[in-house]
């Protein structure tokens, strides 16, 4: 017998399910759009050349690539073309919604408007290990903005994400900020080489998994120096007890960006150093921004937050809830990304909700709507023999011209059989259509919650009669 689960990391979801995503998304889509975001879609495949060389190495390595396909595939190897397994790939399922985007901008640049504001929201695939809230598939709903560098954008892409979590009915999240610059400024302090720098950023970026001891044996392991190793796990340790207390508040964080100390006289001339100064009045700039927003009281400055894909540039932000290990969303601003597929460099930021582990929380706080998914249908027709079948499907189109979800019974059966799993459905009301009726020209309306029953005439059934 064949297996029926789902593929590992996979997931069916049933009606119910369905119905809570869609929840959610709606509320996304509307906060978007009242963002002026527009909705944008891209393949679920892409290119592989198109995707390799911008999340880093974890990130080829977790690709899902496609093998070539038919007589391409066997003549290759026929031929020996194909001499190690990168070559036996040309596309692979798309890994995130950022470079896709990137993609798109460059080719269509001539069609999209100067500022251009997006939101997607479609599956990405992961060969990950799944584990609470990780899956090989799943949707993330990315929110972008091209164009522009004023921290204008980061404010607002915040702001929009802080109004989603509140209307979803989150209330203890915080928004972890950093910038790429700073931990530049402070890989520069530590003396780690330049060329070491995006590997220590990958391993700093595991701190939630690994805990602080793990990052430093890490590091140890990636032939940095003791000295560089006990300088960056001192300052993370340092950035950790500041995210342990109550530090995010809109006063707190204009107070720690303000503060200026001297570099030690062999960093004075150092362009990471003064990058890093530069960085920390842009995180100013935007937590000021928000002053008058939803994220007003929301945002901790976080100097250990490193977000781990190569191609962020600036400013990064991560948000996280109490009960849930990892980030819930996460994002930042990527500049260089849409001038690797053009001649041009693009400003660019963006925001990615994990709309899976936004699902999982709220499941386990019992956060959905009561009636979200109490049924799947507001009245049940019945049917009472093979010569009246024409009769209840006449009346439930009636029924849904007045805007009702009508469903009928799909053969003559017993009405005890078909008030039973009307009731399992919790399906609230069941029209009885028999021989008396007809004869009648009156519709039985039975409140299966009251157990209560009445004849109306048929000309004067209306909505009303199925609202209670």
């Amino acid at each position: 017998m064949s297996n029926t689960n789902p593929a590992r990391g996979m997931r069916d979801f049933l009606p119910s399910d369905v119905r809570k995503r869609n929840y959610v998304i709606g509320i996304i889509k509307k906060v978007y759009e009242s963002y002026g975001f527009e909705p944008l879609e891209t393949p679920s495949v892409e290119n592989l050349d198109t995707l390799t060389g911008k999340y880093g190495e974890e990130g080829n390595q977790l690709m899902f690539k496609i093998l070539k396909r038919g007589e391409k595939l066997q003549q290759e190897l026929s031929e020996g073309k194909i001499t190690n397994e990168n070559e036996l790939s040309d596309l692979a399922l798309r890994y995130d919604l950022t470079v896709p985007l990137a993609r798109v901008v460059a080719n269509y640049k001539n069609d999209l408007p100067k500022f251009f504001k997006r939101y997607q929201i479609q599956p990405v695939w992961r060969a990950d290990r799944p584990a609470r809230g990780r899956y090989r598939e799943f949707y993330q709903c990315d929110v972008d903005a091209i164009g522009s560098g004023s921290m204008i954008v980061e404010a607002e892409l915040i702001s929009a994400v802080c109004e989603i979590l509140q209307k979803l009915g989150f209330k203890d999240f915080t928004i972890r900020i950093n910038h790429r610059d700073i931990l530049g400024g402070i890989m520069e302090m530590a003396k780690i080489p330049k060329e070491k720098r995006p590997q220590t950023l990958v391993i700093i970026d595991k701190l939630d998994k690994i805990g602080l001891n793990g990052i430093g044996k890490e590091l140890l392991a990636s032939d940095l120096e003791e000295e560089s190793v006990r300088a960056i796990t001192h300052q993370i340790e340092n950035q950790m007890s500041l995210s342990n207390s109550e530090t995010n508040n809109y006063e707190y964080n204009l107070q720690i960006l303000s503060e200026t100390s001297s570099p030690a006289e062999e960093f004075a001339d150092s362009e990471s150093i003064k990058s890093y100064w530069s960085a920390k009045k842009d995180l100013r700039q935007i937590v000021e921004y928000t002053k008058n927003t939803a994220a007003r009281n929301h945002i901790k400055i976080d100097e250990s937050l490193a977000r781990g894909l190569s191609y962020y540039t600036g400013a990064i932000f991560e948000i996280n809830v109490s009960d849930l290990a990892g980030s819930l969303s996460g994002g930042g601003r990527y500049d260089g990304l849409i001038g690797m597929f053009g001649k041009e460099q693009v400003p660019a930021v963006g925001f990615s909700l994990g709309l899976e582990r936004i699902l999982l929380i709220m499941d386990e706080r019992k956060m959905f709507p009561d009636d979200l998914t109490a049924n799947s249908a507001d009245v049940m027709v019945t049917v009472w023999n093979e010569e009246t079948i024409g009769e209840s499907l006449k009346l439930a189109n009636e029924l849904r011209q007045q805007n009702l979800r009508v469903l009928v019974y799909p053969e003559a059966d017993k009405l005890g059989k078909q008030f039973k799993y009307a009731d399992s459905l919790n399906i609230p009301f069941v029209c009885i259509l028999g021989e008396n009726e007809l004869a009648e020209n009156k519709i039985a309306i039975k409140n299966l919650k009251t157990g209560e029953q009445e004849n109306v005439e048929r000309d004067k059934l209306s909505r009303e009669h199925f609202l209670s």
